[in-house]
């Protein structure tokens, strides 16, 4: 059966094949050797067989289209196994004595890309190799035929780079790389924007967020613990609103009013539904620890009739170890652990001992709410749960947060005054903490320099070291 063709000559329009995938095999393919093994770009389709039934030659009626309908009628009766035959090389049609006939077993593939009921060709033998239809004139076929280097062009510009899923064995991984396992080093805050009115209906603006997350961290700081500033990013938080808030909130219904997005908290824009959905733009602050954590294990006996320490919260969240008795009795458990030494460096030096895991459990804050209370763990609650591990003999895993430790050569200490040095920065930024394992504890806090003083507050010593000052803390301690 044959199909007309639209015109003549050098402008007569033909099919002509594309390769859109690669193959391997060029026995794949009947004809002569070598280059012209393969179906090419550039060659001209001239029969195409279905099974047993007669084949389809050309001139094709309505070019490719009409080739897509005969493709689309044999998958549909499942007739997927064709044979193709193409021409290359000769200017006067398949009559031409110069022209090389090439064969092509394939099967027939939907091609969603390329919109409905479109099909590839793509081979029997290596699946990897596929052929696309297109309309040309006869004269482009031929001049790509004749240049081998324009058909690279031609497949390299067609060509894309494929991805895909590769397995990862995360939980080994996870297990043996990460210093606690199953849990991350990255610490946060997430600062909602808060509310400017009891009925929650309008918030305050992003930089009023920003201030607020801006104070909590140099308020930690000041406070004694061993934080410093890593990064900074808003964060969209998806809500339903109605009534009041979504009248009040900046309307999102353009791009013409991305502008008035620069500096609010809430916007809202309306779905398809015509539900109003509010858009929070929440303020996340990551930080690190100065000079990483440390583990700290606390062994239980049969006749431990206290731990022998106290924990309590600082207005920031943070929970720290407060107080560890002097009793150094074997019933004590702090005594054996050498928490005692480590809390009496830390004492001397004006540091505080900041817990930021029991266990693979992180015990930091981690958000404030639009009222502005800060969400963090209850130190009655923790308390009862170390008490717990005392009547159930398991060892307690503690890990605190550390402090930097001073140079310890003149050299090394004057390039820490100036990497140290005060910045303009809204934070203190600090370098990236060592990745070396911590050293033990009763060489935790062995140089820091004790600097004495009635005032309160932090400061840095102009030498270089980082020794602060803490005093005058009255809050309530909880005793396990």
């Amino acid at each position: 059966m044959k199909m007309d063709r639209s015109d003549g000559g050098g402008r007569a329009a033909v099919v002509a094949i594309e390769c859109v995938a690669g193959g391997s095999k060029a026995e794949e393919w009947s004809g002569a050797g070598g280059e012209t093994a393969a179906l090419q770009t550039g060659d001209i389709l001239e029969e195409v067989t279905f099974g047993g039934s007669p084949p389809v030659q050309a001139p094709f009626k309505g070019g490719r289209a009409g080739v897509m309908k005969c493709l689309h009628s044999a998958f549909k009766r499942g007739d997927t196994s064709v044979l193709l035959k193409a021409r290359r090389g000769g200017g006067g049609g398949g009559g031409d004595p110069s022209a090389v006939i090439i064969e092509l077993h394939a099967c027939v593939v939907p091609h969603p890309p390329a919109g409905r009921r479109q099909y590839l060709l793509r081979s029997i033998r290596d699946p990897n190799y596929a052929v696309a239809l297109a309309d040309r004139s006869e004269s482009e076929c031929i001049a790509l035929q004749r240049s081998r280097s324009s058909r690279v062009v031609c497949v390299l510009s067609n060509t894309q780079v494929q991805d895909g899923y590769v397995s990862y064995p995360w939980e080994k991984k996870m297990k043996e790389l990460l210093r606690t396992s199953n849990s991350s080093c990255f610490l946060s805050m997430l600062i909602l924007p808060k509310a400017s009115d009891p009925s929650g209906t309008r918030y305050s603006s992003l930089e009023d967020t920003l201030s607020r997350a801006n104070a909590w961290f140099n308020s930690s700081q000041a406070s004694g613990v061993p934080i410093a500033f890593s990064s900074l990013q808003t964060e969209a938080l998806l809500t339903k609103i109605s009534g009041e808030t979504a009248s009040s909130t900046v309307n999102m219904g353009s791009l013409a009013d991305l502008s008035n997005l620069a500096n609010v908290s809430l916007y809202g824009f309306e779905d398809y539904h015509g539900v109003d959905i509010g858009v929070v733009r929440a303020v996340r602050l990551w930080y690190t620890p100065k000079a990483g954590e440390m583990p700290l294990e606390i062994i239980l006996q049969e006749g431990d009739t206290k731990l022998g320490f106290a924990i309590s919260r600082t207005e920031e969240g943070f929970i720290y170890i407060s107080s560890v008795t002097d009793d150094n009795s074997s019933g004590v458990a702090a005594a054996r652990s050498g928490l005692k030494e480590l809390f009496k460096e830390a004492s001397e030096a004006s540091k505080r001992l900041v817990i930021s895991r029991v266990g693979d459990e992180k015990v930091l804050p981690w958000m404030v709410s639009t009222s502005g209370a800060i969400r963090c763990f209850d130190t009655v609650s923790l308390s009862q749960k170390l008490s717990l591990h005392r009547h159930a003999l398991k060892p307690i895993l503690l890990h605190l947060l550390m402090w930097e430790t001073p140079p310890s050569s003149p050299t090394s200490m004057a390039k820490s005054s100036e990497a140290t040095a005060p910045s303009s920065l809204p934070f203190e930024l600090s370098p990236t903490p060592s990745l070396v394992p911590p050293s033990p504890v009763d060489k935790v806090l062995q140089d820091l320099v004790y600097r004495g003083g009635a005032e309160g507050g932090l400061t840095r010593d102009t030498a270089g070291d980082v020794s602060f000052r803490f005093h005058n803390f009255s809050i309530t301690r909880n005793w396990v």
